[in-house]
């Protein structure tokens, strides 16, 4: 904006400046190249076009996702491509971003400033010092590091419980309050949380016969992660693992760019809806612009309530729900929530999981072994716990596909 940088080194040489002794020549203006914008592309991942579709809606309202399916199904591969359809970072938000990076001396003169969300994938071993932030000297932790960007938790269940709680709050509020003795420091933390999981210890249960883990060694594998944090993820996804014919395919997939660019139409819309000062996107509605924005019709409300009678959804699920349903509706152009927005599959998250390790039928159902799964994918909306309930079996719901409206 025409503002001119004197890069100074010490005290001694500002003095000499401003003396007039020797003068200082103000720094060239940074311009980013081509490699600053670089990113892993979506044309490069084939098949799974179901997990495209829903990393697409989260991209498109900022919501959670978590991904669930067996080892080398590719949901490191396509969570790392997650960057490529999300918006571009605006003036302030990129100042934003890269507060907290300069902070902890991850810039420097060649890169001074994020052009790019952030993308943060700590290590299952992280601490929830190092998640949250802290020290004697309050610092900010990975949530903060991912403000504005993506938090990637790769083997969700690997991480400690006391790094996955550090979580629930700044999902909420957007921001991490850390006190010490000397005083309390309070960081922003609003990024999009992505998860990705395996159905059991060894990654293979309900996929194949190489896996020997029980019923019981898979119960314990899930109760690590807590229901308040489940939550709070708004999109469950399953990750089958692909067949030859996919993999061997020709055809060129979807590439990033054409995503993107419906991902930037339905933001486009979310900001006219809101206008200044309001709501970033529909993730971060509050019960002023859901009442607003997501009224639903009689049709839609007689699905809600059944779902939500014979899920026994929370109060926080419901809203998500909402939040969900108008990102979709945003995606197909629509000026109001309609059914086939609001209900594009309603099974828990422990049916997903479920489905994934048991093949489609409750551990205790009797057998030696569950049946592989087909490859038919899932998208499930936000319900409360992975663990609890999980014995219970519901019916398939039918997933709406591109072609549908969904």
């Amino acid at each position: 904006g025409g503002l001119e940088v004197y890069p100074v080194e010490s005290v001694g040489q500002l003095a000499a400046h401003l003396r007039g002794e020797a003068p200082l020549e103000p720094a060239a203006a940074w311009t980013p190249g081509p490699e600053d914008f670089a990113c892993p592309d979506f044309a490069d991942v084939k098949g799974q076009e179901n997990v495209k579709r829903a990393l697409e809606i989260a991209a498109a309202g900022g919501h959670n996702l978590c991904m669930v399916g067996p080892p080398g199904s590719g949901k490191s591969m396509l969570a790392r491509r997650l960057p490529s359809i999300l918006p571009d970072l605006t003036r302030r938000e990129a100042l934003e971003a890269t507060e907290i990076h300069s902070v902890l001396g991850l810039t420097t003169s060649e890169h001074p400033l994020l052009v790019r969300r952030p993308f943060r994938s700590p290590h299952h071993t992280v601490s929830a010092m190092g998640m949250a932030g802290g020290g004697s000297s309050p610092r900010p932790g990975e949530i903060s590091l991912a403000h504005n960007g993506v938090l990637f938790l790769d083997e969700l269940p690997e991480f400690s419980k006391e790094a996955l709680e550090t979580l629930r709050q700044p999902l909420e509020d957007g921001r991490v309050q850390i006190s010490r003795v000397s005083g309390t420091a309070v960081f922003p933390a609003r990024f999009m949380l992505v998860c990705a999981m395996n159905p059991c210890k060894c990654g293979w249960y309900g996929y194949s016969d190489r896996c020997r883990c029980s019923p019981q060694a898979v119960e314990k594998y899930l109760s690590r992660l807590s229901g308040p944090l489940l939550d709070r993820i708004d999109l469950f996804v399953e990750v089958p693992p692909l067949d030859f014919d996919a993999l061997s395919r020709r055809t060129p997939a979807e590439p990033s760019a054409a995503i993107k660019a419906r991902v930037d139409g339905a933001r486009a819309v979310q900001a006219a809806r809101f206008g200044p000062g309001g709501p970033a996107c529909n993730d971060q509605m509050g019960p002023a612009e859901l009442s607003r924005f997501c009224a639903l019709d009689d049709a839609c409300r007689a699905v809600m309530k059944g779902a939500f009678d014979r899920m026994g959804l929370t109060a926080r699920s419901y809203d998500r729900i909402l939040r969900v349903a108008r990102t979709i509706a945003d995606l197909d152009g629509a000026g109001a929530v309609a059914v086939e927005h609001s209900s594009p599959t309603w099974p828990r998250p422990s049916n997903i999981v479920r489905r994934s390790t048991c093949g489609g039928r409750p551990p205790d159902a009797g057998g030696d072994r569950p049946a592989p799964l087909d490859n038919k994918k899932q998208i499930g909306y936000n319900s409360e716990t992975l663990g609890k309930e999980s014995r219970l079996h519901e019916r398939d719901y039918s997933v709406k596909t591109r072609g549908a409206g969904a």
